[in-house]
């Protein structure tokens, strides 16, 4: 996950207006051919690793995966031209791209992939980490894979960024990263952590030149900073607009916006471990406490967004039309909870046994809308009698909680198909030791069965049926509560055309935009 860090974000509001004042041309006029894209997010980068730095190179074309995924996360070829699997599904060959180069000319071949994989696996942030490899050979101009049991979404999870493929030279002592030299249509130019990076295209990158051969990306930490750099034209791509910016901005007409949904969903992680809401009755209070539709209409400003159950319909193969929608029902909440034992106190506030019915939430604002949803919720269970202790702090916060067992609930988003066949993120999230963005303290037996069944089949189609089953388990357990599902919206400049949003986050396809004419 990105790092963020407050203390950096940028520039205050009242800077970036005066910043504005002094672009002074206008945000319609053709930029100078040498003029790079302007790139603006809400995400820092603090590290190189592939495992730990967010996808930032892929999302900027500057690394490949072997395998790529289109807008609906049908695998295509990347580094990889072709890949087969053998009779026995155990042993996987994929063919490199034939002359295919590193920013630095140096080749890519079997063996420098071979070790950028073998890098990958021993990071346990990498899903590779998680299959059950024997071994990674080279193999004349391809990458053997062979496995110690078979695993159908092999071919998905070396779509994973964590897998991107650097040149040798971006390794230091113990393979650390200390450079980003890829193989992708942009080169790195300038890095500045953890704000700024510039990018040059690459000339003898294979593929279709990218028409706009200067990018920045630049972190700017508040999203009222974004929106007034969008709005005085020193942004032409605009990412991470909270909404109560991005409608004043659709209701100016005056910038193209781009949308799309999401396989992300955001989320309670609830610790399942705690005395008070190792209860499922009291997690599925929780759930019926949530007016979600309330939520995503005042808040999010989209009402579609209100979730009914964890998989959105942008993931078509794991939504499930028929399963029973998470509703909003306090006096079924109330009900549940004095069946827990749970009775209003002189002070009308739960307790039992003499104990508070008080938990903690952490959050954060990398993604502006996490921080007024905790405030929403924490009004929700105030009207049922539960004191919630919202907390708004750095992402790094749950997964350490999660580690340390202090987490109580998380309010986060998370992204199914990150991994273009969720089914590996989910083996990974609701394993029986939990994960750091996935359950934690909870165990079925039944669904780790049914998540591995899968996993180890030789039909990367997962049956319907196991599909149902696993959002049966997770709609009536509740690991973790469903509360909106994810739009991603781009604000873009009148200077800039062809933007489309990939749903799988893997790229912002940079190469495709062209300056306007």
């Amino acid at each position: 996950m990105f790092a963020y860090r407050m203390k950096a974000a940028v520039a205050s509001v009242a800077a970036v207006l005066v910043m504005s004042g002094c672009a002074g041309t206008g945000a319609n006029s053709a930029p100078a051919p040498q003029q790079p894209l302007k790139v603006v997010g809400q995400f820092e980068l603090h590290s190189l690793d592939p495992a730990t730095s967010g996808g930032f190179f892929t999302r900027l074309q500057v690394a490949e995966t072997l395998v790529d995924a289109d807008n609906q996360g049908a695998l295509q070829p990347g580094l990889a031209t072709e890949w087969e699997v053998s009779g026995d599904n155990l042993s996987w060959r994929f063919t490199l791209r034939k002359d295919a180069l590193f920013h630095d000319g140096t080749a890519v071949t079997a063996e420098t992939v071979t070790q950028a994989l073998e890098t990958a696996r021993g990071k346990a942030a990498s899903p590779l980490s998680t299959v059950p490899l024997k071994g990674i050979t080279a193999d004349g101009g391809a990458v053997r894979v062979d496995l110690a049991e078979p695993y159908a979404p092999l071919a998905a999870v070396l779509a994973h960024t964590s897998t991107q493929i650097l040149a040798p030279s971006s390794y230091g002592a113990g393979q650390a990263v200390m450079q980003i030299v890829g193989s992708g249509p942009y080169r790195v130019e300038r890095l500045e952590q953890p704000s700024n990076i510039e990018l040059t295209a690459f000339e003898q990158w294979q593929g279709t030149k990218p028409a706009i051969t200067k990018v920045s990306y630049q972190a700017v930490g508040r999203s009222e900073s974004r929106a007034l750099m969008a709005e005085s034209g020193q942004s032409d791509v605009t990412f991470g607009m909270d909404p109560t910016s991005l409608q004043r901005l659709k209701q100016a007409g005056k910038l193209d916006i781009t949308d799309v949904t999401l396989p992300r969903t955001i989320l309670l992680k609830v610790n399942a471990g705690h005395d008070i809401l190792g209860d499922v009755r009291v997690r599925q209070a929780l759930s019926l406490s949530l007016d979600r539709k309330s939520m995503a209409t005042a808040l999010l400003r989209d009402p579609e967004m209100a979730a009914t159950q964890l998989f959105p319909p942008s993931l078509p193969e794991w939504h499930q039309d028929s399963v029973t929608p998470l509703e909003y029902d306090p006096a079924s909440a109330r009900k549940l909870l004095a069946d827990a034992g749970w009775a209003p106190g002189n002070d009308g506030m739960l307790e039992r046994n003499g104990r508070k019915f008080t938990v903690t939430l952490r959050t954060f604002p990398d993604r502006p809308e996490l921080p007024i949803l905790a405030t929403a919720i924490q009004a929700k269970l105030k009207e049922l009698g539960i004191t919630l202790d919202v907390k708004v702090g750095n992402s790094s916060e749950i997964p350490a909680g999660h580690q340390d067992g202090s987490l109580e609930l998380g309010l986060f988003s998370r992204n199914y198909a990150l991994v273009p066949d969720a089914l590996v993120t989910l083996a990974d999230d609701f394993a029986p030791a939990g994960a750091d963005y996935g359950a934690m303290g909870w165990n079925n037996p039944a669904l780790t069965s049914t998540l591995n069944t899968m996993a180890g089949g030789t039909n990367p189609d997962a049956p319907a049926d196991r599909r149902k089953q696993v959002t049966d388990i997770l709609q009536s357990e509740l690991p973790v509560i469903p509360v909106a599902w994810y739009r991603q919206s781009a604000v873009i400049s009148k200077r800039v055309d062809g933007l489309a949003l990939d749903p799988l986050e893997r790229s912002w396809r940079l190469s495709d935009l062209t300056w306007a004419k």
